[in-house]
């Protein structure tokens, strides 16, 4: 068994797959159109056969309390691994990502978290 697909709720899909390409670097895997909606999909360019991270619309009715609870209480959505922390954080600062954890060595782990711009906290991981 593997991870084939995991959802994001995101405020605006187009806004969303702007960010999660061009700013953080992913790759768009499918853009199908579904009525008013889209079928998005986005996968990591290191892994482009690997999970997909759905960009799935937040307008059903119980997603908004769940994402302003999470964010709310600085609990990211997601988390994404990377290769060292801080150069991320230097790289998307410098693109104007704003953070709400700088990286934090934690031990075993050094992450930060980032506002996904889409009503999501992210965080970045690195597992030593």
């Amino acid at each position: 068994m593997r991870i084939h697909q995991v959802s994001i709720f995101v405020d605006d899909q187009e806004k969303a797959l702007r960010f999660y390409t061009d700013v953080l670097g992913f790759v768009k895997r499918y853009d199908v159109p579904m009525g008013e909606d889209r079928w998005v999909t986005v996968v990591s360019a290191e892994a482009p056969d690997g999970a997909e991270l759905v960009l799935e619309p937040d307008r059903h009715p119980v997603v908004n309390a769940y994402k302003s609870g999470l964010a709310k209480d600085g609990i990211p959505a997601v988390s994404f691994a990377v290769d060292d922390v801080q150069a991320e954080y230097y790289r998307l600062s410098k693109l104007g990502v704003l953070f709400t954890q700088q990286p934090l060595d934690m031990g075993p782990s050094t992450t930060a978290v980032l506002d996904d711009t889409c009503g999501n906290l992210v965080q970045l991981a690195h597992i030593k």
